[in-house]
Parts: structure tokens; sequence; C-alpha cells
């Protein structure tokens, strides 16, 4: 080229391209205003489509002069402001879902998942070229899985999880070389697996469980998918045997192909790294009989990282290996129940030092229990029911202070029960039933005060009285003792155990008469005394306790049948074998009982006493009449003050003043609206205890309401998270003022906002695991209050100081002065009397301050903040909050990818065994995913309309799921 000429030209040629490169940019500018125009339009015709948004997330999407960018669940890119997100996950939207969201062009991520989306998914999805992600998960879609996915082949993620398509899964793989992560479960898909997807070589992440996928693996399939890192293909049809290529990937975390007909020998070729976590292959047909089945075991040794063994329901035989105790120490849960194991348990079982749970029910297992087994301290649950076990229980159980629940039953253990087990302080189910124990129960047993589900020592050959310390088991549902060598009277005590449901003491010595204190036991509905030596009448108070199984048969019992109660349903009761009995139901059969009346005359000083009696009947009638209309009408259906207490007045106000040396301020422990607490030491039952006594303001009006209203309550229920009531106290003080008190057992760790908001130091603040069961524990209360407790009862002012700690860390709800009894749970729903003042500012339900009826929702409103003010460690009163935002709306926005940010950040650094991330598949859950679910539930509770909260039922489920990923389990 010359140069000249170009120097020549150069100035007329960048004149020129100065020019085209203007218009140029006011022909994009014009476009990418059309564009976004039409990513407006396209936005607000998808808010047209939805028919309802119960979070409100769609507030902001409207013609207001504000940036669509800035509307919620929207994000734009920052160089040409075009949508590139829209996540509108877990909102409760419902609706189908707009095709108008293909006009987004430049869409690469979108989020719908956890709605009540209907209907087909829209065929324009396959023209958004860009998307990179597309998750719409747990809706209610019909019309299959779209063959159009082939053309989005930018994909990384592709979520249809539990939408319930139904149909096959298209053979399309192939064409989607980005897709690293791919949930189709729970879909109910027919059909095999499609040949694209084993050669999907960039897959990471495969969830496909809980369908109806039939076939086989293909033997190569660890070499075809060498970046898997998750597999989940449990709860299909699958059969045939699982490759070794796929066992014995290095990639490997998550392998879980559970519930299948997979069969044949377990093989696992030698590698040098292994990175699984998690490997359950229960329910299945695994395990040919062959000499080395087990080899498999030994060959785990290398995987440093695993922490979840699940071979349960399959037909794997033969000894447990040596080579069990060399598996990784983080390992947290090993079931192989209901196989053909035999011989002994290996010793070296004690190596396993990170062990939560040891499940070896149902095999053939014999031989002594090995002493190394007290090496793991950490194990939470124990199982070894069904074996053939034999010998003394090693003392060595009783350092296993963190057991929950032990079931040793139907094993042929025998010597005594050791009584270190006393030493396992958390223990909520201990089952030694149908072994060969002997000698008497060891009082350290009734110590363990944890105990709130069952004590089961049936079928053994226990001998001996039943301690008086049974007493102290006043949270345990369940005792069984049957069939057993047991002698002596009933205890008394037993009256203690106020949360029973069931009692069965039959086929032992038993004798004496069934004692009173029986009578107190008001949640008890099974009671089985047969076949002891039981003497004496029926006592009336059977007619009166909700029973609903009641045998009494094979006793030497006398006297009339009563009638009324569970005598009224002779299917309920068994009394056959007591030949001295009469009377009753025409049912029973029993001869009539022999009338006594004799016509004697009476003396002239009983037929005064009788009038003088009569004469003063009918003028104390006459006064409470006169004062009873005099009185002003309270609120409507509110008790009235004049409700009776006398049959709770059992201590004084003297014994009350030295039990806290004068109402010492030393002895504070706090003070409420209507009172003040002090702790106190009483003697109950000649011992000097630690007691709470809650002395009632009746200076401040509703404190005598107060008082009433927390005594009709707690009077009439039994649960183990309710606080306790030991004695009341209605009387007067030195001074002839009027004085009430209510004394409680004694909570040492003192209330949950204590906890939250004045930690002693790093020690005293709570763990993830603490808050849930916590959580759990307050739930459970509610849920015996709503629906169990006979009638419904409305807390009505659930809040941190009124959640009370034991040693344990159990917590129970307490404070009653603002409960209210319903009449029905219709009643509590829709007829509910005026709230009035109901609750404390910030934890009292929305409803409530506009006049609205009192209800069950209210309390869970209550619950719902309570939950995300232990999650943020904020008070809903902060003074951040107010009338632009409260607590509920500040967690309600964060959901989502900020969800994290608010958490406590004591929290985040909280550890969780289960590290192994399985999102959206059940039964496994990180440390992440907790985090959110609890924020979750803490919303879903706090919804401002009362329609939309969740019930106890649904929480209990929600928590449960979460405390079993917590413990591993």
């Amino acid at each position: 080229m010359n140069v000249k000429w170009f120097v020549f030209w150069l100035p007329f040629i960048m004149f020129t391209v100065l020019i085209h490169l203007t218009a140029f940019s006011t022909n994009t500018h014009t476009v990418a205003a059309q564009n976004t125009t039409g990513d407006r339009l396209a936005l607000l015709t998808i808010k047209s489509m939805i028919k309802h948004d119960p979070h409100g997330v769609m507030t902001s999407w409207n013609d207001s002069s504000t940036s669509f960018c800035q509307w919620q669940g929207v994000t734009c890119s920052t160089r040409d402001q075009r949508v590139v997100v829209l996540d509108l996950s877990s909102r409760g939207l419902i609706g189908n879902i707009p095709a108008a969201v293909t006009n987004c062009s430049k869409l690469q991520v979108l989020q719908l998942g956890g709605n009540l989306l209907v209907g087909k998914i829209p065929d324009g999805f396959g023209s958004l070229s860009m998307l990179r992600i597309l998750i719409l998960h747990s809706n209610i879609l019909e019309g299959g899985i779209p063959r159009y996915i082939a053309n989005l082949t930018s994909l990384e993620t592709l979520s249809f999880g539990m939408c319930q398509l139904g149909g096959t899964l298209p053979d399309v793989f192939h064409r989607l070389t980005n897709l690293s992560r791919l949930a189709m479960h729970g879909n109910n898909l027919v059909g095999t697996i499609p040949p694209s997807l084993y050669n999907s070589s960039s897959l990471v992440q495969v969830f496909l469980d809980h369908n109806r996928f039939t076939g086989t693996l293909p033997e190569d399939l660890g070499s075809t998918m060498p970046r898997l890192g998750t597999l989940s293909i449990n709860v299909n049809q699958l059969y045939g045997p699982l490759p070794p290529s796929i066992l014995s990937s290095p990639q490997l975390q998550v392998l879980d192909v559970a519930q299948n007909n997979f069969s044949g020998k377990l093989v696992i070729t030698p590698r040098n790294s292994c990175n699984l976590v998690i490997m359950s292959l229960s329910l299945n047909r695994f395990g040919t009989g062959e000499e080395d089945e087990m080899k498999f075991m030994q060959d785990l040794s290398i995987c440093g990282r695993l922490g979840y063994i699940d071979l349960s329901y399959n037909q794997l035989q033969g000894l447990l290996p040596d080579s069990l105790g060399n598996l990784s120490t983080t390992l947290y849960h090993i079931n192989v129940a209901s196989n053909h194991f035999s011989g002994v348990l290996p010793s070296s079982i004690g190596n396993l030092s990170g062990l939560t749970l040891l499940d070896l029910s149902s095999n053939q297992l014999s031989g002594s229990l090995p002493v190394t087994i007290g090496n793991l301290k950490n194990l939470q649950r124990l199982n070894l029911t069904n074996n053939s076990f034999s010998g003394n229980i090693p003392s060595s159980l009783g350092n296993l202070e963190l057991m929950v629940d032990m079931f040793l039953t139907l094993n042929e253990f025998n010597g005594t029960i050791p009584s270190s087990l006393g030493n396992c302080k958390r223990l909520i189910k201990l089952d030694l039933d149908r072994n060969n124990f002997t000698g008497g129960i060891p009082r350290e047993l009734f110590q363990l005060r944890s105990l709130s589900i069952s004590l089961n020592l049936g079928n053994n050959q226990l001998s001996g009285p039943l301690p008086a310390e049974v007493g102290n088991l006043n949270n345990v549902n369940e005792i069984i003792l049957a069939n057993n060598r047991l002698s002596g009277n009933i205890p008394s005590s037993i009256s203690s155990c106020v949360s029973l449901q069931i009692l069965n003491i039959s086929n032992n010595l038993f004798s004496g008469s069934l004692p009173e204190s029986l009578g107190s036991l008001r949640a008890l509905e099974d009671l089985d005394v047969s076949s002891n030596n039981i003497t004496g009448a029926i006592p009336n108070y059977l007619e009166v306790i909700p029973l609903k199984k009641l045998d009494i048969s094979f006793n030497n019992l006398q006297g009339e049948v009563p009638r009324k109660g569970v005598f009224a349903n002779t299917s309920s009761v068994l009394i056959l074998g007591n030949n001295q009995l009469c009377g009753g139901l025409p049912e029973f059969r029993l001869p009539k009982c022999q009338s006594n009346k004799k016509k004697n005359k009476l003396s002239v000083v009983v037929i005064l006493a009788i009038s003088v009696g009569s004469v003063m009947l009918f003028v104390a009638m006459v006064v409470m009449f006169i004062a009873c209309y005099s009185r002003k009408t309270e609120v409507e259906n509110d008790p009235p003050e004049t409700a009776s207490t006398e049959s709770i007045v059992q201590v004084s106000y003297e014994t009350l003043y030295k039990a806290t040396e004068g109402f010492s301020t030393k002895n504070l422990i706090g003070e409420g609206s209507f009172s003040t607490v002090y702790k106190g030491f009483l003697d109950t039952d000649g011992v000097n205890n630690i007691v709470a006594i809650k002395v009632l303001n009746l200076h401040r009006q509703g404190g005598s309401k107060s008082f009433i209203s927390e005594c009709e309550v707690l009077r009439n229920t039994r649960h183990r998270n309710l606080t306790k009531v030991i004695t009341c106290c209605s009387g007067t003080d030195f001074q002839g003022n009027e004085f009430k008190a209510i004394v409680y057992e004694f909570m040492p760790n003192g209330s949950l906002d204590k906890w939250l908001h004045n930690p002693v130091n790093e020690l005293h603040q709570l763990t993830l695991a603490q808050i849930v069961n916590i959580m759990l524990d307050v739930i459970h209360a509610l849920d015996y209050l709503h629906h169990h407790a006979g009638k419904t009862i409305v807390h009505c002012d659930l809040k941190p100081s009124n959640i009370l700690l034991n040693e344990d860390m159990v917590a129970h709800v307490g404070d009653f002065g603002l409960s209210k009894i319903l009449e029905s749970e219709y009643q509590s729903r829709y007829n509910s009397s005026s709230a009035g003042v109901r609750g404390t500012i910030g934890y009292a339900a929305p409803e409530y301050g506009v006049g609205s009826k009192v209800s069950t929702n209210g309390d869970m409103y209550s619950y719902g903040i309570l939950l995300l003010e232990m999650m943020t460690c904020k008070k809903p009163t902060d003074v951040m909050f107010g009338e632009e935002l409260s607590l509920h709306n500040y967690a309600k926005e964060s959901l989502g990818d900020g969800a994290l940010d608010i958490i406590d950040p004591v929290l985040l650094k909280d550890d969780m065994k289960n590290a192994a991330n399985k999102e959206e598949s059940t039964g496994y859950l990180n440390h992440e995913m907790c985090l959110r679910l609890l924020l979750e539930i803490g919303v879903s509770c706090s919804m401002e309309s009362p329609l939309y909260r969740m019930d106890t039922a649904n929480v209990i489920q929600e928590l449960q799921l979460i405390k079993d990923a917590i413990l591993g389990d």
C-alpha cells in the first residue's frame, strides 16, 4: 500500500467511520429500549397469570416509574438492563406458568420451584437459548418431560423434581453438553433411563429417585460419567448388579440406590482415592453367600470422608469383618439391619468413635457384646433388637452419655441390669424386653428423668419390689414391666409419673390394693395389672381417668364393678378371673350385688343437724346469687374470677415465706407484668427441693384473674414440655392482705431469653441442634394444648421469657396467666372469645390488635416469631424494626440467596457431620439447607393472615426431618 495515499485519505476514512458508528449507536439504543420495554411487558403479563400471591412478591410489579430491574425476584444485566434472572421460587404462587416469560430472550436463570403452579410447561421455553439454570421443582405440572429441552444447549442445571409430570425421560442428553446437575425425582417417570444420559460426561449430580424406572445400569457407568459426584436413583424398579465401576469411582460422594431390586455381589476394584460420603444400598437383594462377600467393607477403608452406610434389608450374610473397625472415624451412621449376619460383633467396632447410630437389628449375631462398645462416646442410637446376643451387658455401656435410644430387646442377655446405665442421662427410650435378666431393677434407672417415651423391661426374670424411685420418671409416656417376678405393693409414688399413658405390670406377683395415688395419672390411657395378686375393691378413680383400655383380670378384686368412664364400654375392659366381683353392665354377666340396706330410725340429733344444714345451705345459695348478680359482666366469654381454687391450695403463706427467706431479693429470679418469681427451698416428701415460687401481683388489674387462669390450665394438663406445678397457695399474708402464689419445679438453666440475649460466655450460646430440640419441645407442647388436652387451650403469650430449660436443656412452656380454654377446636378457629389485649408486643398475632378472636393460629404466629428470633438473634422489638419493617418481613425478604446474611453468625459456625449436599432429595440435608428451612418455617408460621400459617403437625414433621439430618439419622 502507498503510505502517502493512506495518510492523505486517513481523515476522510475516520470521519466516515465516525458517522457510521454514531448511526449504529443510535440504532443500538433504540433496539435496547424496545427490548427492555418488551421485558417489562412480559413481566406484567406473567403477573396477570398468577392467581394467588400469598407472600406479596409481585406487589412491586406495577406500572410505576420504578425500574423493573428493582422488582422482587428480577435481576438484570448491568450492560443492557435486560432480564437475566427470574427467581420466584418457594413463594406459594398459584396459576399457570406464563408463556410470556419466553419474551425475555436474554434470560439465563429461571427459578419457579416450590410453588403451586399447574398445567403444562410452555413450549416456548425451548426458545430460551441462553438459559443456564431452569428450576421448576415442587409444582403440580402435567404433560411429561418436554423434548425441547434438547434445544437448551447452554443448560447447566435442570430441575423438574416433584412435579408429577409422568411419562418417559427423553433421550436427548447428548445435546446438553454443559449439563452438570439433573433433578427429575418424584415424577412417576416410567421406562428405562435413556442411554444418552449414561454418556453425559459433564454431569456431576443426578437425582432420578422416586420414579418407576426399570432396567439395569451399564457396566462402564463409572468411566462414561467420570465427574459424577452424586447418583440418587433410590425408590425405583431397577435391577441387576451394581457396576463395580460406579462403586469404585474416585469422584463419587453420594450413592443412593435404596429400595430397588438390585442384587448380586458388591465389588470395589482397587483405586488410589475415595471421596465417598454417603452410601445407601438398603431395601435391595444384595448378597450371594460367597465367602468374600464382605470384602468390599475392607475396600471402603480408604474412604477417609465416609459418614453414612446403610445396607439394611438385603440378603448379606456371613461374619461382620474385623476390618469394620478400619473405616473412617468420621463415620456416624451404620445400619446393617435385617440381613443374615452371624457370629460375634468384632471388638474393632470400638474404633469408630464418630458413630451416632449403630443398627444391627434382625440378624443372627451371637456371643457377648464387646466391652469396646463403650468407646463410642458419640453414640446416640443403638439397636441390637432380634439377635442372639448373650452374657452380661457390659457396664461400659454406661459410658455412652449421649445415648438417646437403646434397644436390646429379643436377645439372650442374662445377669443383672447394670446400674451404670443410669449414667446415660439423655436416654428417652430404653427397651430391654424379652431377655433373661435377673435380680432387681436398679434404682439408678429411675434417676433417668430424660426418659420420656418408654421404659420397657418386660418379659425377663426380674424380681423384688418396684422401687419407690419410679416416681422420678415424671416425663415418661410408657412403663412396661410385664411378665417378670416383681412383687410387693405398687408404690404410691407412681402418681408423680404425670405424663404416663401406658402402664403394664401384668403377670407379676404384685399384691395389695390399687393405690389411690393412681388416680392422679390424668394422662393414663392403657392400664394392665392383670395376673397379679391385687386385692380390694375397684377404685372409683378408674371411672374418672380417661382410660381407653383397662385389664384387671385374674386378680382377687371384689365388690361392685363401676358403670361409668371406661367401664361403660365393655369392649375396653377385661375383668375375668375375679370371682368376687358383682354388678356392672349386663354385658359383664356378673351376679347382682347383695343389697345391705337397713331401715334405721334417725335420731333427733341427726334430724336437727340435717335441718340446720339445709337452712344454712339455702342462705349461702341466696348470698352467692346476690353477689354474682351484682358483679359487672366480664369481657365476652371470659371466665369469671370467682372460680374455685380450693382443690389446689396446699401450702401456707408462712411456708413460702420461710422457703424464700422472707421473699429476699437475693432469691429473686425475675419479674413480669402480673408476678414476681423467687427461688426457694421447699420440703416435699421429706426432701428439701429447690422450687420456683411465682407470687401474683394482686394490686395490678387482672392479677387475680391471671392466677385463676394459670391454675385452671395447669390443673387439667400433663405434658413433659409444660411447666410442672408442685403446689399452690391462696390465702393471706401476715398483714391480712390477699396472697396468691404458684410453686413450680425449678428450672436450673433459666429462661430461653437469657440464652438468646444474655449469654454468660461462648459456652452459654445455643447450637443449631439445641435450637431444633427446643423448638420441637415447644411445638410438642402447643400441639398438646391445641389438640390433645381435652379442651382447646390457647397460650396467648408465647415468648422466650416464658420458655424454661431444665438441667438437660429440655424446654418447658410456662406462664399461663393469659391463656384461654376454648370449648372445641371449631370454636378455636371460628368462634373463640374476643382477644382484647392478649400477649406481648412483637409476639402477639396482628389480628389480636384489631379485635379478632383468640385462636390457636395466634399461638402459631408467636411460635414463628420465636423461631425467627432464635435464628437471627434479633428481638421483634429491636430498634431496626418499626412500621416499615418487621422481623417477619426482614426474614421473608431474605429467603433465597440472602438467607444466610441474616442468620446469627454463631449458627453459621456450627458444624454438622452430614456434610454431603444432596439438595432436593429426601433424607439428606446439609447444614446450610437446615438453616434455610428453619427460616422458612418461621416465616410460614408468622404469616399475617392466620389462614396461611403452618399448623403444629406440619411443624413437627418438618423439624423432625431437620433434627434427623443434624443427628445424621
